[in-house]
C-alpha cells in the first residue's frame, strides 16, 4: 500500500523544513518503501521559500494522504487561525492517518485545533509564544520532535529529518530508518537524545520580570532556588511569576533551573578535567546522582557518556 506524504507549504516557508522531510521520504522509496510525496498549497502553482527559491505545488483537495506535515516558516507564527494555510490543514487532517509539523508548523496544527489537549513542540524561540497563544496544548521546549497519538511535532529546521526518520520508523521499523540515516550521513538518534541544546540561556523573555528571574537564577545556580525566591526576584507573587515564567517561556521555573544547571555543568563535564562530584556540586545539583538523571532527562545521556564522546578521536 502506498504512502501517501503531503507537505503543505505558503508564501516565505522555510525550504530546509521542507528539504529534509522530502530526502528522508525519497531515500526510504529508493529502499523499495512505497511513499509518494506531494507538496501542497492553498491554490497550486508555484510557491516561493524565504529564500527565494520555488517551488512548484499542487493545489490542496479533499484527498486522503496517509500523513501531512505542515512546514515552517517566519510568518507561520503570525497566522491568524482563519488563515488560507491553517484551513489547508484542518482540511486534509480530517482524512489523514497522522498530522505532523515542522518547526514552526505546529502553529498552523495548533490554529487547526490538532493539538489542544496534546504535548507538542516547536523551535525553542517560539515556545513561550505557543503556549500562550494556544494555552490548551502542553508545550515542550526541550524536544527535537514529540508525538501525542497520531499528532507529531518538531523543532526548528533540520529537526525535520529526525521527525521523518522517526515516521519512517514507525512505518517499516528501526533498520530501515537507521539505513536512511546512513545514507543521508545524519544520526538515526541524535546524541542528547531528543534535547534541542537550545538554552535557556539564549531564550529571551518579552518581561522584565521573567529575564530578571533568570539572571538571578544564573548568579546563583549553586545556591537552592525554590520558586519563591525567583518570585522575589521578579518582584512578583509565587502564583504570578509562575503563570507568566510559563507563558512566556514554555517552561516552569523548576525546569528552567534544571536546564540552566545542566547547560553550565555540561562543558566542564565534556572537557574532563574536573570530578563530576565537583560539578554537580558547583552548579547547584548537590551530589552526581542528581546531575545524571538531569542530563538523561535533558541531553538523553549521562555525563559519563558525554565525557567519552568528548574524549573520542574524530
Amino acid at each position: 500500500m502506498t504512502r501517501a506524504i503531503a507537505l503543505i507549504v505558503y508564501p516565505d516557508f522555510e525550504l530546509l523544513d521542507l528539504s529534509g522531510p522530502v530526502s528522508v521520504f525519497n531515500a526510504a522509496r529508493l529502499h523499495g518503501m512505497p511513499y509518494s510525496v506531494s507538496v501542497v498549497s492553498a491554490h497550486g502553482g508555484r510557491v516561493a521559500s524565504n529564500s527565494g527559491v520555488t517551488v512548484e505545488t499542487l493545489q490542496a483537495r479533499r484527498r486522503r494522504y496517509d500523513t501531512i506535515i505542515a512546514v515552517g516558516g517566519l510568518v507561520a507564527h503570525r497566522l491568524p487561525g482563519d488563515s488560507e494555510p491553517t484551513s489547508v490543514v484542518r482540511k486534509l487532517a480530517k482524512a489523514a492517518r497522522r498530522a505532523t509539523s515542522v518547526c514552526t508548523g505546529a502553529f498552523l496544527l495548533a490554529g487547526a485545533g490538532l493539538l489542544d489537549a496534546r504535548k507538542a513542540t516547536t523551535h525553542w524561540r517560539y515556545a513561550g509564544l505557543l503556549q500562550s497563544r494556544f494555552p490548551k496544548v502542553h508545550v515542550d521546549a526541550d524536544r527535537i520532535f514529540a508525538k501525542d497519538g497520531a499528532v507529531w511535532t518538531s523543532a526548528g529546521v533540520t529537526a525535520g529529518i529526525d521527525l521523518a526518520l522517526a515516521l519512517v520508523e514507525e512505518d517499516h521499523g528501526v533498520e530501515l530508518a537507521k539505513t536512511i540515516a546512513r545514507d543521508l550521513v545524519v544520526y538515526h538518534r541524535r546524541p542528547g537524545g531528543q534535547s534541542q541544546f537550545s538554552a535557556l540561556l539564549e531564550l529571551e523573555a518579552t518581561s522584565g520580570r521573567v529575564r530578571q528571574a533568570l539572571a538571578f537564577a544564573r548568579d546563583h545556580l549553586h545556591e537552592p532556588l525554590p520558586v519563591e525566591r525567583l518570585a522575589r526576584a521578579a518582584c512578583a507573587s509565587e502564583r504570578h511569576f509562575g503563570r507568566i515564567f510559563l507563558s512566556e517561556t514554555g517552561e516552569t521555573p523548576a525546569r528552567a533551573v534544571e536546564r540552566l544547571r545542566a547547560e553550565a555543568a555540561r562543558p566542564a563535564v565534556e572537557e574532563g578535567r574536573e570530578p563530576l562530584e565537583s560539578i554537580a556540586r558547583r552548579v547547584g545539583f548537590g551530589d552526581p546522582e542528581r546531575m545524571r538523571r538531569s542530563f538523561v532527562r535533558i541531553f538523553g545521556q549521562t555525563p559519563q557518556s558525554l565525557r567519552r564522546v568528548a574524549r573520542t578521536p574524530r
